[in-house]
């Protein structure tokens, strides 16, 4: 990671040097890909560099620049993980002080509660709002988690001292409030039930479905034991932590973001999201105080969606989800192959391109007759044109709660600024706390931002855009 630094710091003339040169050809297709830089749109139109980055000082996109452009460069992204991975290289104050000064910076809003609240007071200033998430996952035990949730209660708590409406979500991972191998369990039960209907499940709460007829099964192959006593108790102080967690978030009428994760999880975190969700979330046309996630590069994303949803609204209660595409590829790809199995993830980017702008569309049309609210977590130019445009076919005001959007720290600047500035109201997701607390969402976006065809590429362009503005109005002013 000390040698991705220099390469970041390297990388600095060279961009300077290219800001007047025309995008080379990978640049141009992956530009292609994700949506063109120079097209304009009547709701969200990007073209106006300096309307977006207008309040940004040139030496922060230059470093911003320079960091994306690294990530790039596949070798360094090799380099920079396997020095993530390695607690020995880590342990090092130079290695340690070089992931500060990139990755963690690009992505991480600070290591203690009022760093992370600086940096949401500079987002709220350009029009910003923030999600808060203190980045813990994976509890090993209940010892664990009852520590994590301490950590989660005071992130709440610091709200009503920020900018009021600063803050427009808590988030939480359910695998660092319930012991991960509790979680499979459940899930392995949830899925014989599944396979099996008659199967027994005493321990289960009143919950929405959650798994569909196109749900993977295939991690669990054999009938699974039932839970012991020691582990529904464990289950039963799970629930208990969400529960004093969405208390807090009602409390303080601050909404709750439960973290979609792996498969083999999964089950169970939707299980427990939607047992929360039917105790703490209002009637309908009501703004929901829980959200599930759902992910769009699941194959059986929009049917068990669909069936949540349609569920909820049977119940009574108004339901939220954010919906994001999913961060666990290569995960997911080595378990099912594993076991000889059919990869949950749709076969092309096309086809989780297409599943998140189709249930996206269909939670706009639920919003708009307010059974739904949603959170579009997109870092896609073309989803997030085609969910403002149907926001405003379905009517959906730009003020209301119910609708907004969300991009992560350090990726999809030019789409938050451009919904910004089209009315939305737009967060950047701010997960915060130490860099070795944090280093597994470390990875995920190293791994996002992999290659010059990867999801940072419209942001590359654009502020190549907006520099080279820079330097030709400063050389005019010569």
């Amino acid at each position: 990671m000390a040698t991705a630094a220099r390469t970041s710091q390297s990388l600095l003339p060279r961009i300077v040097r290219s800001i007047s040169s025309s995008r080379n050809k990978s640049t141009a297709a992956a530009a292609a890909a994700a949506g063109s830089l120079d097209a304009t749109d009547p709701i969200l139109d990007l073209s106006d560099t300096e309307r977006l980055f207008g309040p940004a000082e040139t030496g922060e996109l230059l470093r911003s620049l320079a960091t994306m452009y690294t990530l790039a460069m596949e070798p360094a992204v090799d380099l920079g993980m396997a020095v993530l991975k390695s607690p020995s290289v880590m342990s090092s104050p130079a290695v340690m002080a070089a992931v500060r000064g990139t990755v963690y910076r690009q992505f991480c809003a600070g290591e203690g509660m009022e760093e992370a609240a600086e940096t949401l007071r500079r987002l709220w200033k350009v029009g910003l709002r923030g999600i808060l998430d203190y980045g813990l996952e994976d509890a090993v035990d209940g010892e664990a988690c009852d520590r994590n949730l301490a950590g989660f209660l005071r992130t709440v708590d610091m709200t009503p001292a920020l900018p009021a409406s600063s803050v427009s979500f808590a988030c939480v991972k359910i695998t660092a409030i319930c012991p991960v191998n509790l979680l499979e369990r459940i899930s392995d039960l949830i899925r014989w039930q599944k396979k099996h209907p008659s199967f027994p499940l005493p321990w289960m709460r009143p919950s929405l479905p959650v798994l569909s007829v196109s749900s993977p099964l295939y991690h669990t192959l054999s009938t699974p034991p039932p839970l012991t006593a020691g582990e529904e108790a464990e289950l039963h102080r799970s629930h208990a932590r969400l529960t004093a967690l969405c208390t807090r978030c009602a409390n303080t009428d601050l909404p709750l973001l439960i973290d979609a994760e792996y498969t083999s999880v999964q089950p169970a975190i939707d299980y427990i999201t939607y047992s929360a969700a039917l105790q703490f979330n209002a009637p309908k046309k009501k703004k929901p105080i829980v959200y599930g996630t759902i992910q769009s590069y699941l194959k059986d994303a929009k049917q068990r969606l669909v069936q949540a949803v349609d569920a909820a609204e049977s119940a009574g209660i108004s339901i939220g989800f954010k919906l994001v595409r999913g961060a666990y590829l290569s995960r997911e790809t080595k378990l099912a192959s594993s076991v000889g199995a059919a990869s949950p993830i749709h076969d092309t980017i096309r086809e989780t391109h297409a599943c998140y702008n189709d249930c996206a569309a269909f939670m706009l049309e639920r919003t708009a007759n307010g059974s739904a609210a949603c959170l579009l977590a997109t870092h896609n130019l073309e989803s997030g044109k085609a969910a403002a445009a149907k926001a405003e076919e379905v009517g959906i005001g730009k003020g209301d709660e119910r609708l907004q959007f969300a991009q992560l720290m350090g990726m999809a600047d030019g789409l938050s600024l451009g919904l910004r500035n089209a009315g939305f109201q737009v967060s950047k997701y701010l997960p915060f706390g130490p860099v070795e607390q944090v280093i597994p969402y470390l990875l995920r976006r190293a791994e996002e931002n992999r290659g010059f065809l990867s999801t940072s590429t419209l942001d590359r362009d654009l502020i190549r855009k907006e520099l080279k503005r820079r330097l030709s109005a400063a050389v005019q002013r010569k």
